[in-house]
């Protein structure tokens, strides 16, 4: 069965706690889509510390089993497939020294953003849950932007996560993704279409957002943001995502320049 796209840098594994499926599992339901190129990029462990554990990501002792894994299978697999050992990580500030440090003795391909909470997971609150404080969109909207100005990250995944309810929702949300998109403009940073949140009816991919993406120009990517090898196969969830780029007149990144 041949894809109607052929990269996927989004993909997790069962070591994240809401995966399912073994790594070798990953590649070969790839190869069989015809996915050619394959990003492993599961929620890094993140060492903060305080012993806070972790209930949405892999802990710091599998960090070495998950880079071995991908490696292993990067090389078993050359043949059929390019595959790369990524992470998909947070910008906290308090903390993102120490995640840079930690990753620094692990062979690392690339990075990308997916903020899901602030100021952190252990003192703060997940943005796609409904909330009205503005503050917290705020606090959103500055990690995101100050993530993105570190140089680490290759893309923002699902940038338009924020379920703000606010009374002044339009208008916050606006000022929240102007941002962001102006930001992602000037440094060339893509910004993703999650395909899963698509394929869940979350509040992303959003409409509103991908209006505002499409007045600064921003590129985009298309993220399966895979966790079960069988949405691999789902084309129509790719087709309708790819629909939303062109429908905004969006240009979409196809392959990313990684080392």
């Amino acid at each position: 069965m041949d894809n109607i796209i052929t990269t996927n840098y989004h993909t997790h594994t069962k070591r994240c706690m809401h995966a399912v499926g073994e790594d070798r599992e990953y590649v070969e339901a790839a190869i069989g889509a015809g996915i050619q190129v394959l990003g492993f990029s599961d929620h890094t462990p993140y060492p903060t510390g305080t012993g806070f554990v972790s209930g949405m990501r892999m802990s710091l002792k599998e960090a070495e089993g998950y880079f071995k894994s991908i490696t292993d299978l990067k090389e078993e697999y050359k043949k059929d497939i390019k595959i790369y050992t990524g992470v998909e990580a947070e910008y906290f500030p308090e903390h993102f020294h120490k995640l840079m440090e930690f990753m620094a003795d692990y062979p690392l391909d690339y990075m990308i953003m997916g903020q899901h909470y602030v100021p952190d997971e252990e003192k703060g609150r997940y943005v796609g849950a409904p909330f009205r404080d503005k503050g917290m969109l705020m606090d959103y909207t500055d990690n995101v932007i100050e993530g993105m100005k570190t140089g680490r990250f290759v893309y923002v995944a699902h940038p338009d996560l924020p379920n703000y309810t606010g009374s002044d929702m339009e208008e916050a949300l606006r000022d929240s993704f102007s941002k962001i998109c102006m930001e992602a403009k000037r440094l060339n940073i893509p910004l993703e279409i999650n395909m899963l949140g698509h394929m869940r009816g979350s509040v992303y991919p959003s409409d509103r957002f991908l209006k505002i993406a499409s007045e600064y120009g921003n590129d985009v990517i298309i993220g399966m943001d895979i966790h079960n090898p069988k949405h691999f196969f789902n084309n129509k969830a790719v087709k309708e995502c790819i629909e939303m780029a062109q429908n905004y007149g969006l240009h979409i990144v196809k392959e990313l320049k990684l080392g």
